[in-house]
């Protein structure tokens, strides 16, 4: 059995195979070592074309999620509640006609909207999900859709949907070719990229230097991948908007514009960026203007050059303005679609191109309390439990959570807590008993990522290289589990059977065998006739990945809008601007002693899980709240001390750390912490400490676009009280 074999490895197997992460959005090509058929090591594959042999330690640790006895291997069923609630296994059959049952009861009883739908940010990386799962959601027949792309990423594909015509015609910094790289907001030494597939960024960097360029950091605390670069800027948080408008602001004013010629409203830009001087931008901001017009005329100078914004200038109160904003700079300068600049990948199988994914759509219909828009048929996630709550036609009555943990990861994650208790039923498709899926009535578990077939319908079309790869599924799945296509199947056909048709019976047909097939055999019918002339059977021949080439100019003949031209001022943003001049004047914080609350990840993290890990969580802690010396000093608190922060929302007890790596009037801590609860673990209690950041973000904060806002927390931070004696 070699390298080549495309069919899980049989009992008792020693020898290696090619592996894929799909943890995060690098998707590092792996190599995978067996003894006896169990994983005895885990390396990057140096013959991947994309990842280069790179594997941070979350992809080391794949094998250990498949082996954890935390992980769930049969559909379970609650009995009792509360921290006294104990668990019982269920056969597949007798949980998936409970589940339908259920479901289908709270829709007819209470109208399809009482059926509400919450997809964490792991469907994205699965196979299955993609092909199957979309399906499933649209058999609950509701509009009460949320996910986790209003938590962080929302703004990117509101702002495309409007200039490029398409949610995912999201430009990636061409990193391998840039002169100058600058960054806001952004931290891909921990994240391996976002919304940019970027594998062995580090490396990266190193190249980026050894041919003379520079990459500049903008960002309110000194991350890792500050410290790695030529320059470091301290920008107050949520203040990014008033910043990089100034930069546009300084372009126009001294005519440093290069714009391409299939652009729209050139000429609106000055008068609606005019007040926005580097003056302003260093009052609101505290960036010098000096600065300001340096880096703009830099910018402007630089033979290749890639301005990069993400979820730091994503998850404030302008995040829809910031993006609009990195994107003028980029064509404005000339680097929108250029070697060398931010670039349009151009995938084997095109999501984007053939419809794949819907090119989105907005205020369609509007949620039932606070009477927000959807965008791309999902309401935002920080409306999700007063929909819960609220009493009145459309309340949520029953939930599905697939792969996610929003207790955890969305806003005042403790109300939304004790809304999932008030439900009639809820039911999660997940891997683990967390923070959320504890408050299931049923959880349907699902096989790992070493189980399953894997191919990368989105990230491959974020990737800063052309690449394609198939990895099959590495192990057999065990007796007894289901893949996730195969639970979303079976509860689709029998959702169906319950609600009964909406369709043609021809219709039915196609959708129930479509249903009924493995996510393998769809890809070589989502493979015909891309650019490439790529086939399924030279793909297979290939599981270290085909190199398709670097990024290629596409433009204007790529863009998805009607007229092939780029409106540069997108009505839903520019709309906003009044509301971010009427921010400055107030400023981000109403009392003279509130400080500023970021977030922050770390490479052995993902996200809101993992962190039972022993591989993942070995090290110094990191579990703190990081403030300033300075700030320490003004309340009384020392370096080590037991704080207690506070925001509008909730409170939490943390250890703090004193640091110099964020600057004064900021304060951080890790998003996705706060695993120690009761009843979230079958079989032993989570190894990290710390809280989630979420029980004090707030649910009213949002960008236009309805992304949380996250970011630029106010909160207040005070000595906890002494525990009592004893």
């Amino acid at each position: 059995m070699g390298l080549l074999a495309d069919s899980p490895i049989p009992s008792g197997f020693t020898g290696t195979r090619l592996g894929v992460c799909n943890l995060c959005e690098a998707i590092c090509g792996l190599r995978v070592t067996f003894t006896d058929g169990e994983v005895t090591g885990i390396r990057g594959n140096p013959d991947d074309p994309l990842s280069r042999g790179h594997v941070c330690p979350k992809g080391v640790a794949l094998a250990d999620v498949h082996a954890d006895p935390d992980r769930l291997r049969r559909p379970v069923r609650r009995i009792g509640s509360g921290p006294q609630a104990r668990w019982e296994e269920m056969t597949w059959e007798e949980a998936l006609d409970l589940v339908a049952d259920r479901l289908a009861a709270a829709s007819t009883e209470h109208g399809r909207d009482a059926v509400g739908v919450y997809l964490g940010n792991p469907n994205v990386h699965s196979l299955g999900s993609a092909t199957h799962g979309s399906a499933f959601v649209r058999s609950l027949r509701t509009r009460n859709r949320f996910s986790a792309s209003s938590v962080d990423q929302v703004p990117h594909q509101f702002l495309a949907w409007q200039m490029f015509g398409h949610q995912l015609m999201l430009p990636v910094p061409d990193i391998d070719r840039t002169d100058l790289f600058l960054v806001f907001g952004a931290n891909p030494m921990a994240s391996n990229g976002s919304i940019m597939t970027v594998p062995d960024f580090p490396t990266r960097v190193r190249e980026l230097h050894a041919r003379g360029g520079r990459m500049v950091v903008v960002d309110p605390r000194r991350t890792e991948t500050a410290k790695v670069a030529d320059e470091h800027l301290f920008v107050r948080p949520g203040s990014d908007a008033a910043l990089l408008l100034a930069m546009v602001h300084v372009l126009l004013r001294e005519d440093l514009v290069t714009a391409p010629a299939y652009v729209d409203h050139l000429d609106a830009l000055p008068g609606l960026v005019a007040d926005f001087t580097p003056e302003l931008a260093e009052r609101v901001s505290g960036v010098p203007a000096a600065d300001v017009e340096r880096l703009a005329r830099e910018l402007a100078a630089a033979e290749r050059a890639a301005v990069y914004g993400r979820l730091g200038v994503s998850t404030h109160g302008f995040g829809s303005i910031c993006q609009w904003a990195v994107t003028l700079l980029n064509v404005l300068t000339g680097n929108l679609d250029r070697e060398g600049g931010v670039m349009f990948p151009e995938p084997a199988i095109d999501t984007v191109g053939r419809r794949i994914v819907s090119p989105g759509h907005h205020d369609r219909w509007r949620s039932r309390v606070r009477d927000l828009p959807e965008f791309a048929g999902e309401l935002p996630v920080s409306v999700l439990r007063e929909e819960i709550e609220t009493p009145g036609e459309g309340q949520i009555k029953a939930l599905v959570t697939i792969a996610g943990n929003p207790v955890l990861s969305t806003p005042d994650g403790r109300a939304l807590a004790r809304a999932l208790d008030s439900l009639d039923f809820m039911v999660a498709i997940d891997l683990y008993l967390n923070e959320t899926t504890r408050h299931a009535d049923v959880v349907l578990p699902v096989t790992t990522a070493l189980e399953r077939d894997q191919y990368d319908l989105v990230f491959h079309g974020l990737a800063i290289r052309n690449t394609a790869r198939f990895t099959p599924a590495l192990l057999p799945k065990e007796p007894g589990t289901r893949h996730d296509w195969e639970v979303f199947g079976a509860l689709a056909t029998r959702l169906a059977a319950r609600l009964g048709p909406r369709a043609p019976w021809r219709a039915r047909l196609q959708q129930r065998v479509r249903m009924a097939a493995s996510p393998r055999l769809l890809l070589p019918l989502l493979l015909r006739g891309n650019r490439y002339g790529l086939t399924w059977r030279a793909l297979r021949r290939r599981p270290e990945g085909v190199d398709l080439g670097p990024l290629r100019p596409c433009l204007p003949e790529r863009l998805q809008t009607e007229d092939k031209r780029i409106d540069l001022t997108p009505r839903l943003v520019v709309d906003d601007i009044a509301r971010l001049r009427a921010s400055l004047d107030t400023g981000p914080t109403t009392q003279p002693d509130e400080l500023l609350l970021i977030g922050r990840r770390h490479s052995r993290d993902c996200n809101s899980w993992l962190h039972n890990t022993a591989r993942l969580t070995r090290g110094r802690p990191r579990h703190q709240l990081l403030a300033h010396p300075e700030d320490l000093r003004a309340r009384g608190i020392s370096d080590g001390d037991v704080v207690t922060v506070t925001s509008r929302v909730g409170s939490v007890d943390v250890e703090c750390a004193a640091s110099e790596d964020v600057m004064p009037g900021v304060v951080s801590l890790p998003h996705g912490y706060g695993h120690a609860l009761p009843g979230t673990r079958l079989t032993h209690a989570a190894t990290v400490p710390g809280v989630s950041i979420n029980d004090l973000t707030d649910p009213e904060r949002l960008d236009v676009s309805g992304n949380a806002a996250l970011n630029g927390t106010p909160v207040r931070l005070s000595p906890a009280p002494a525990a009592p004696a004893g």
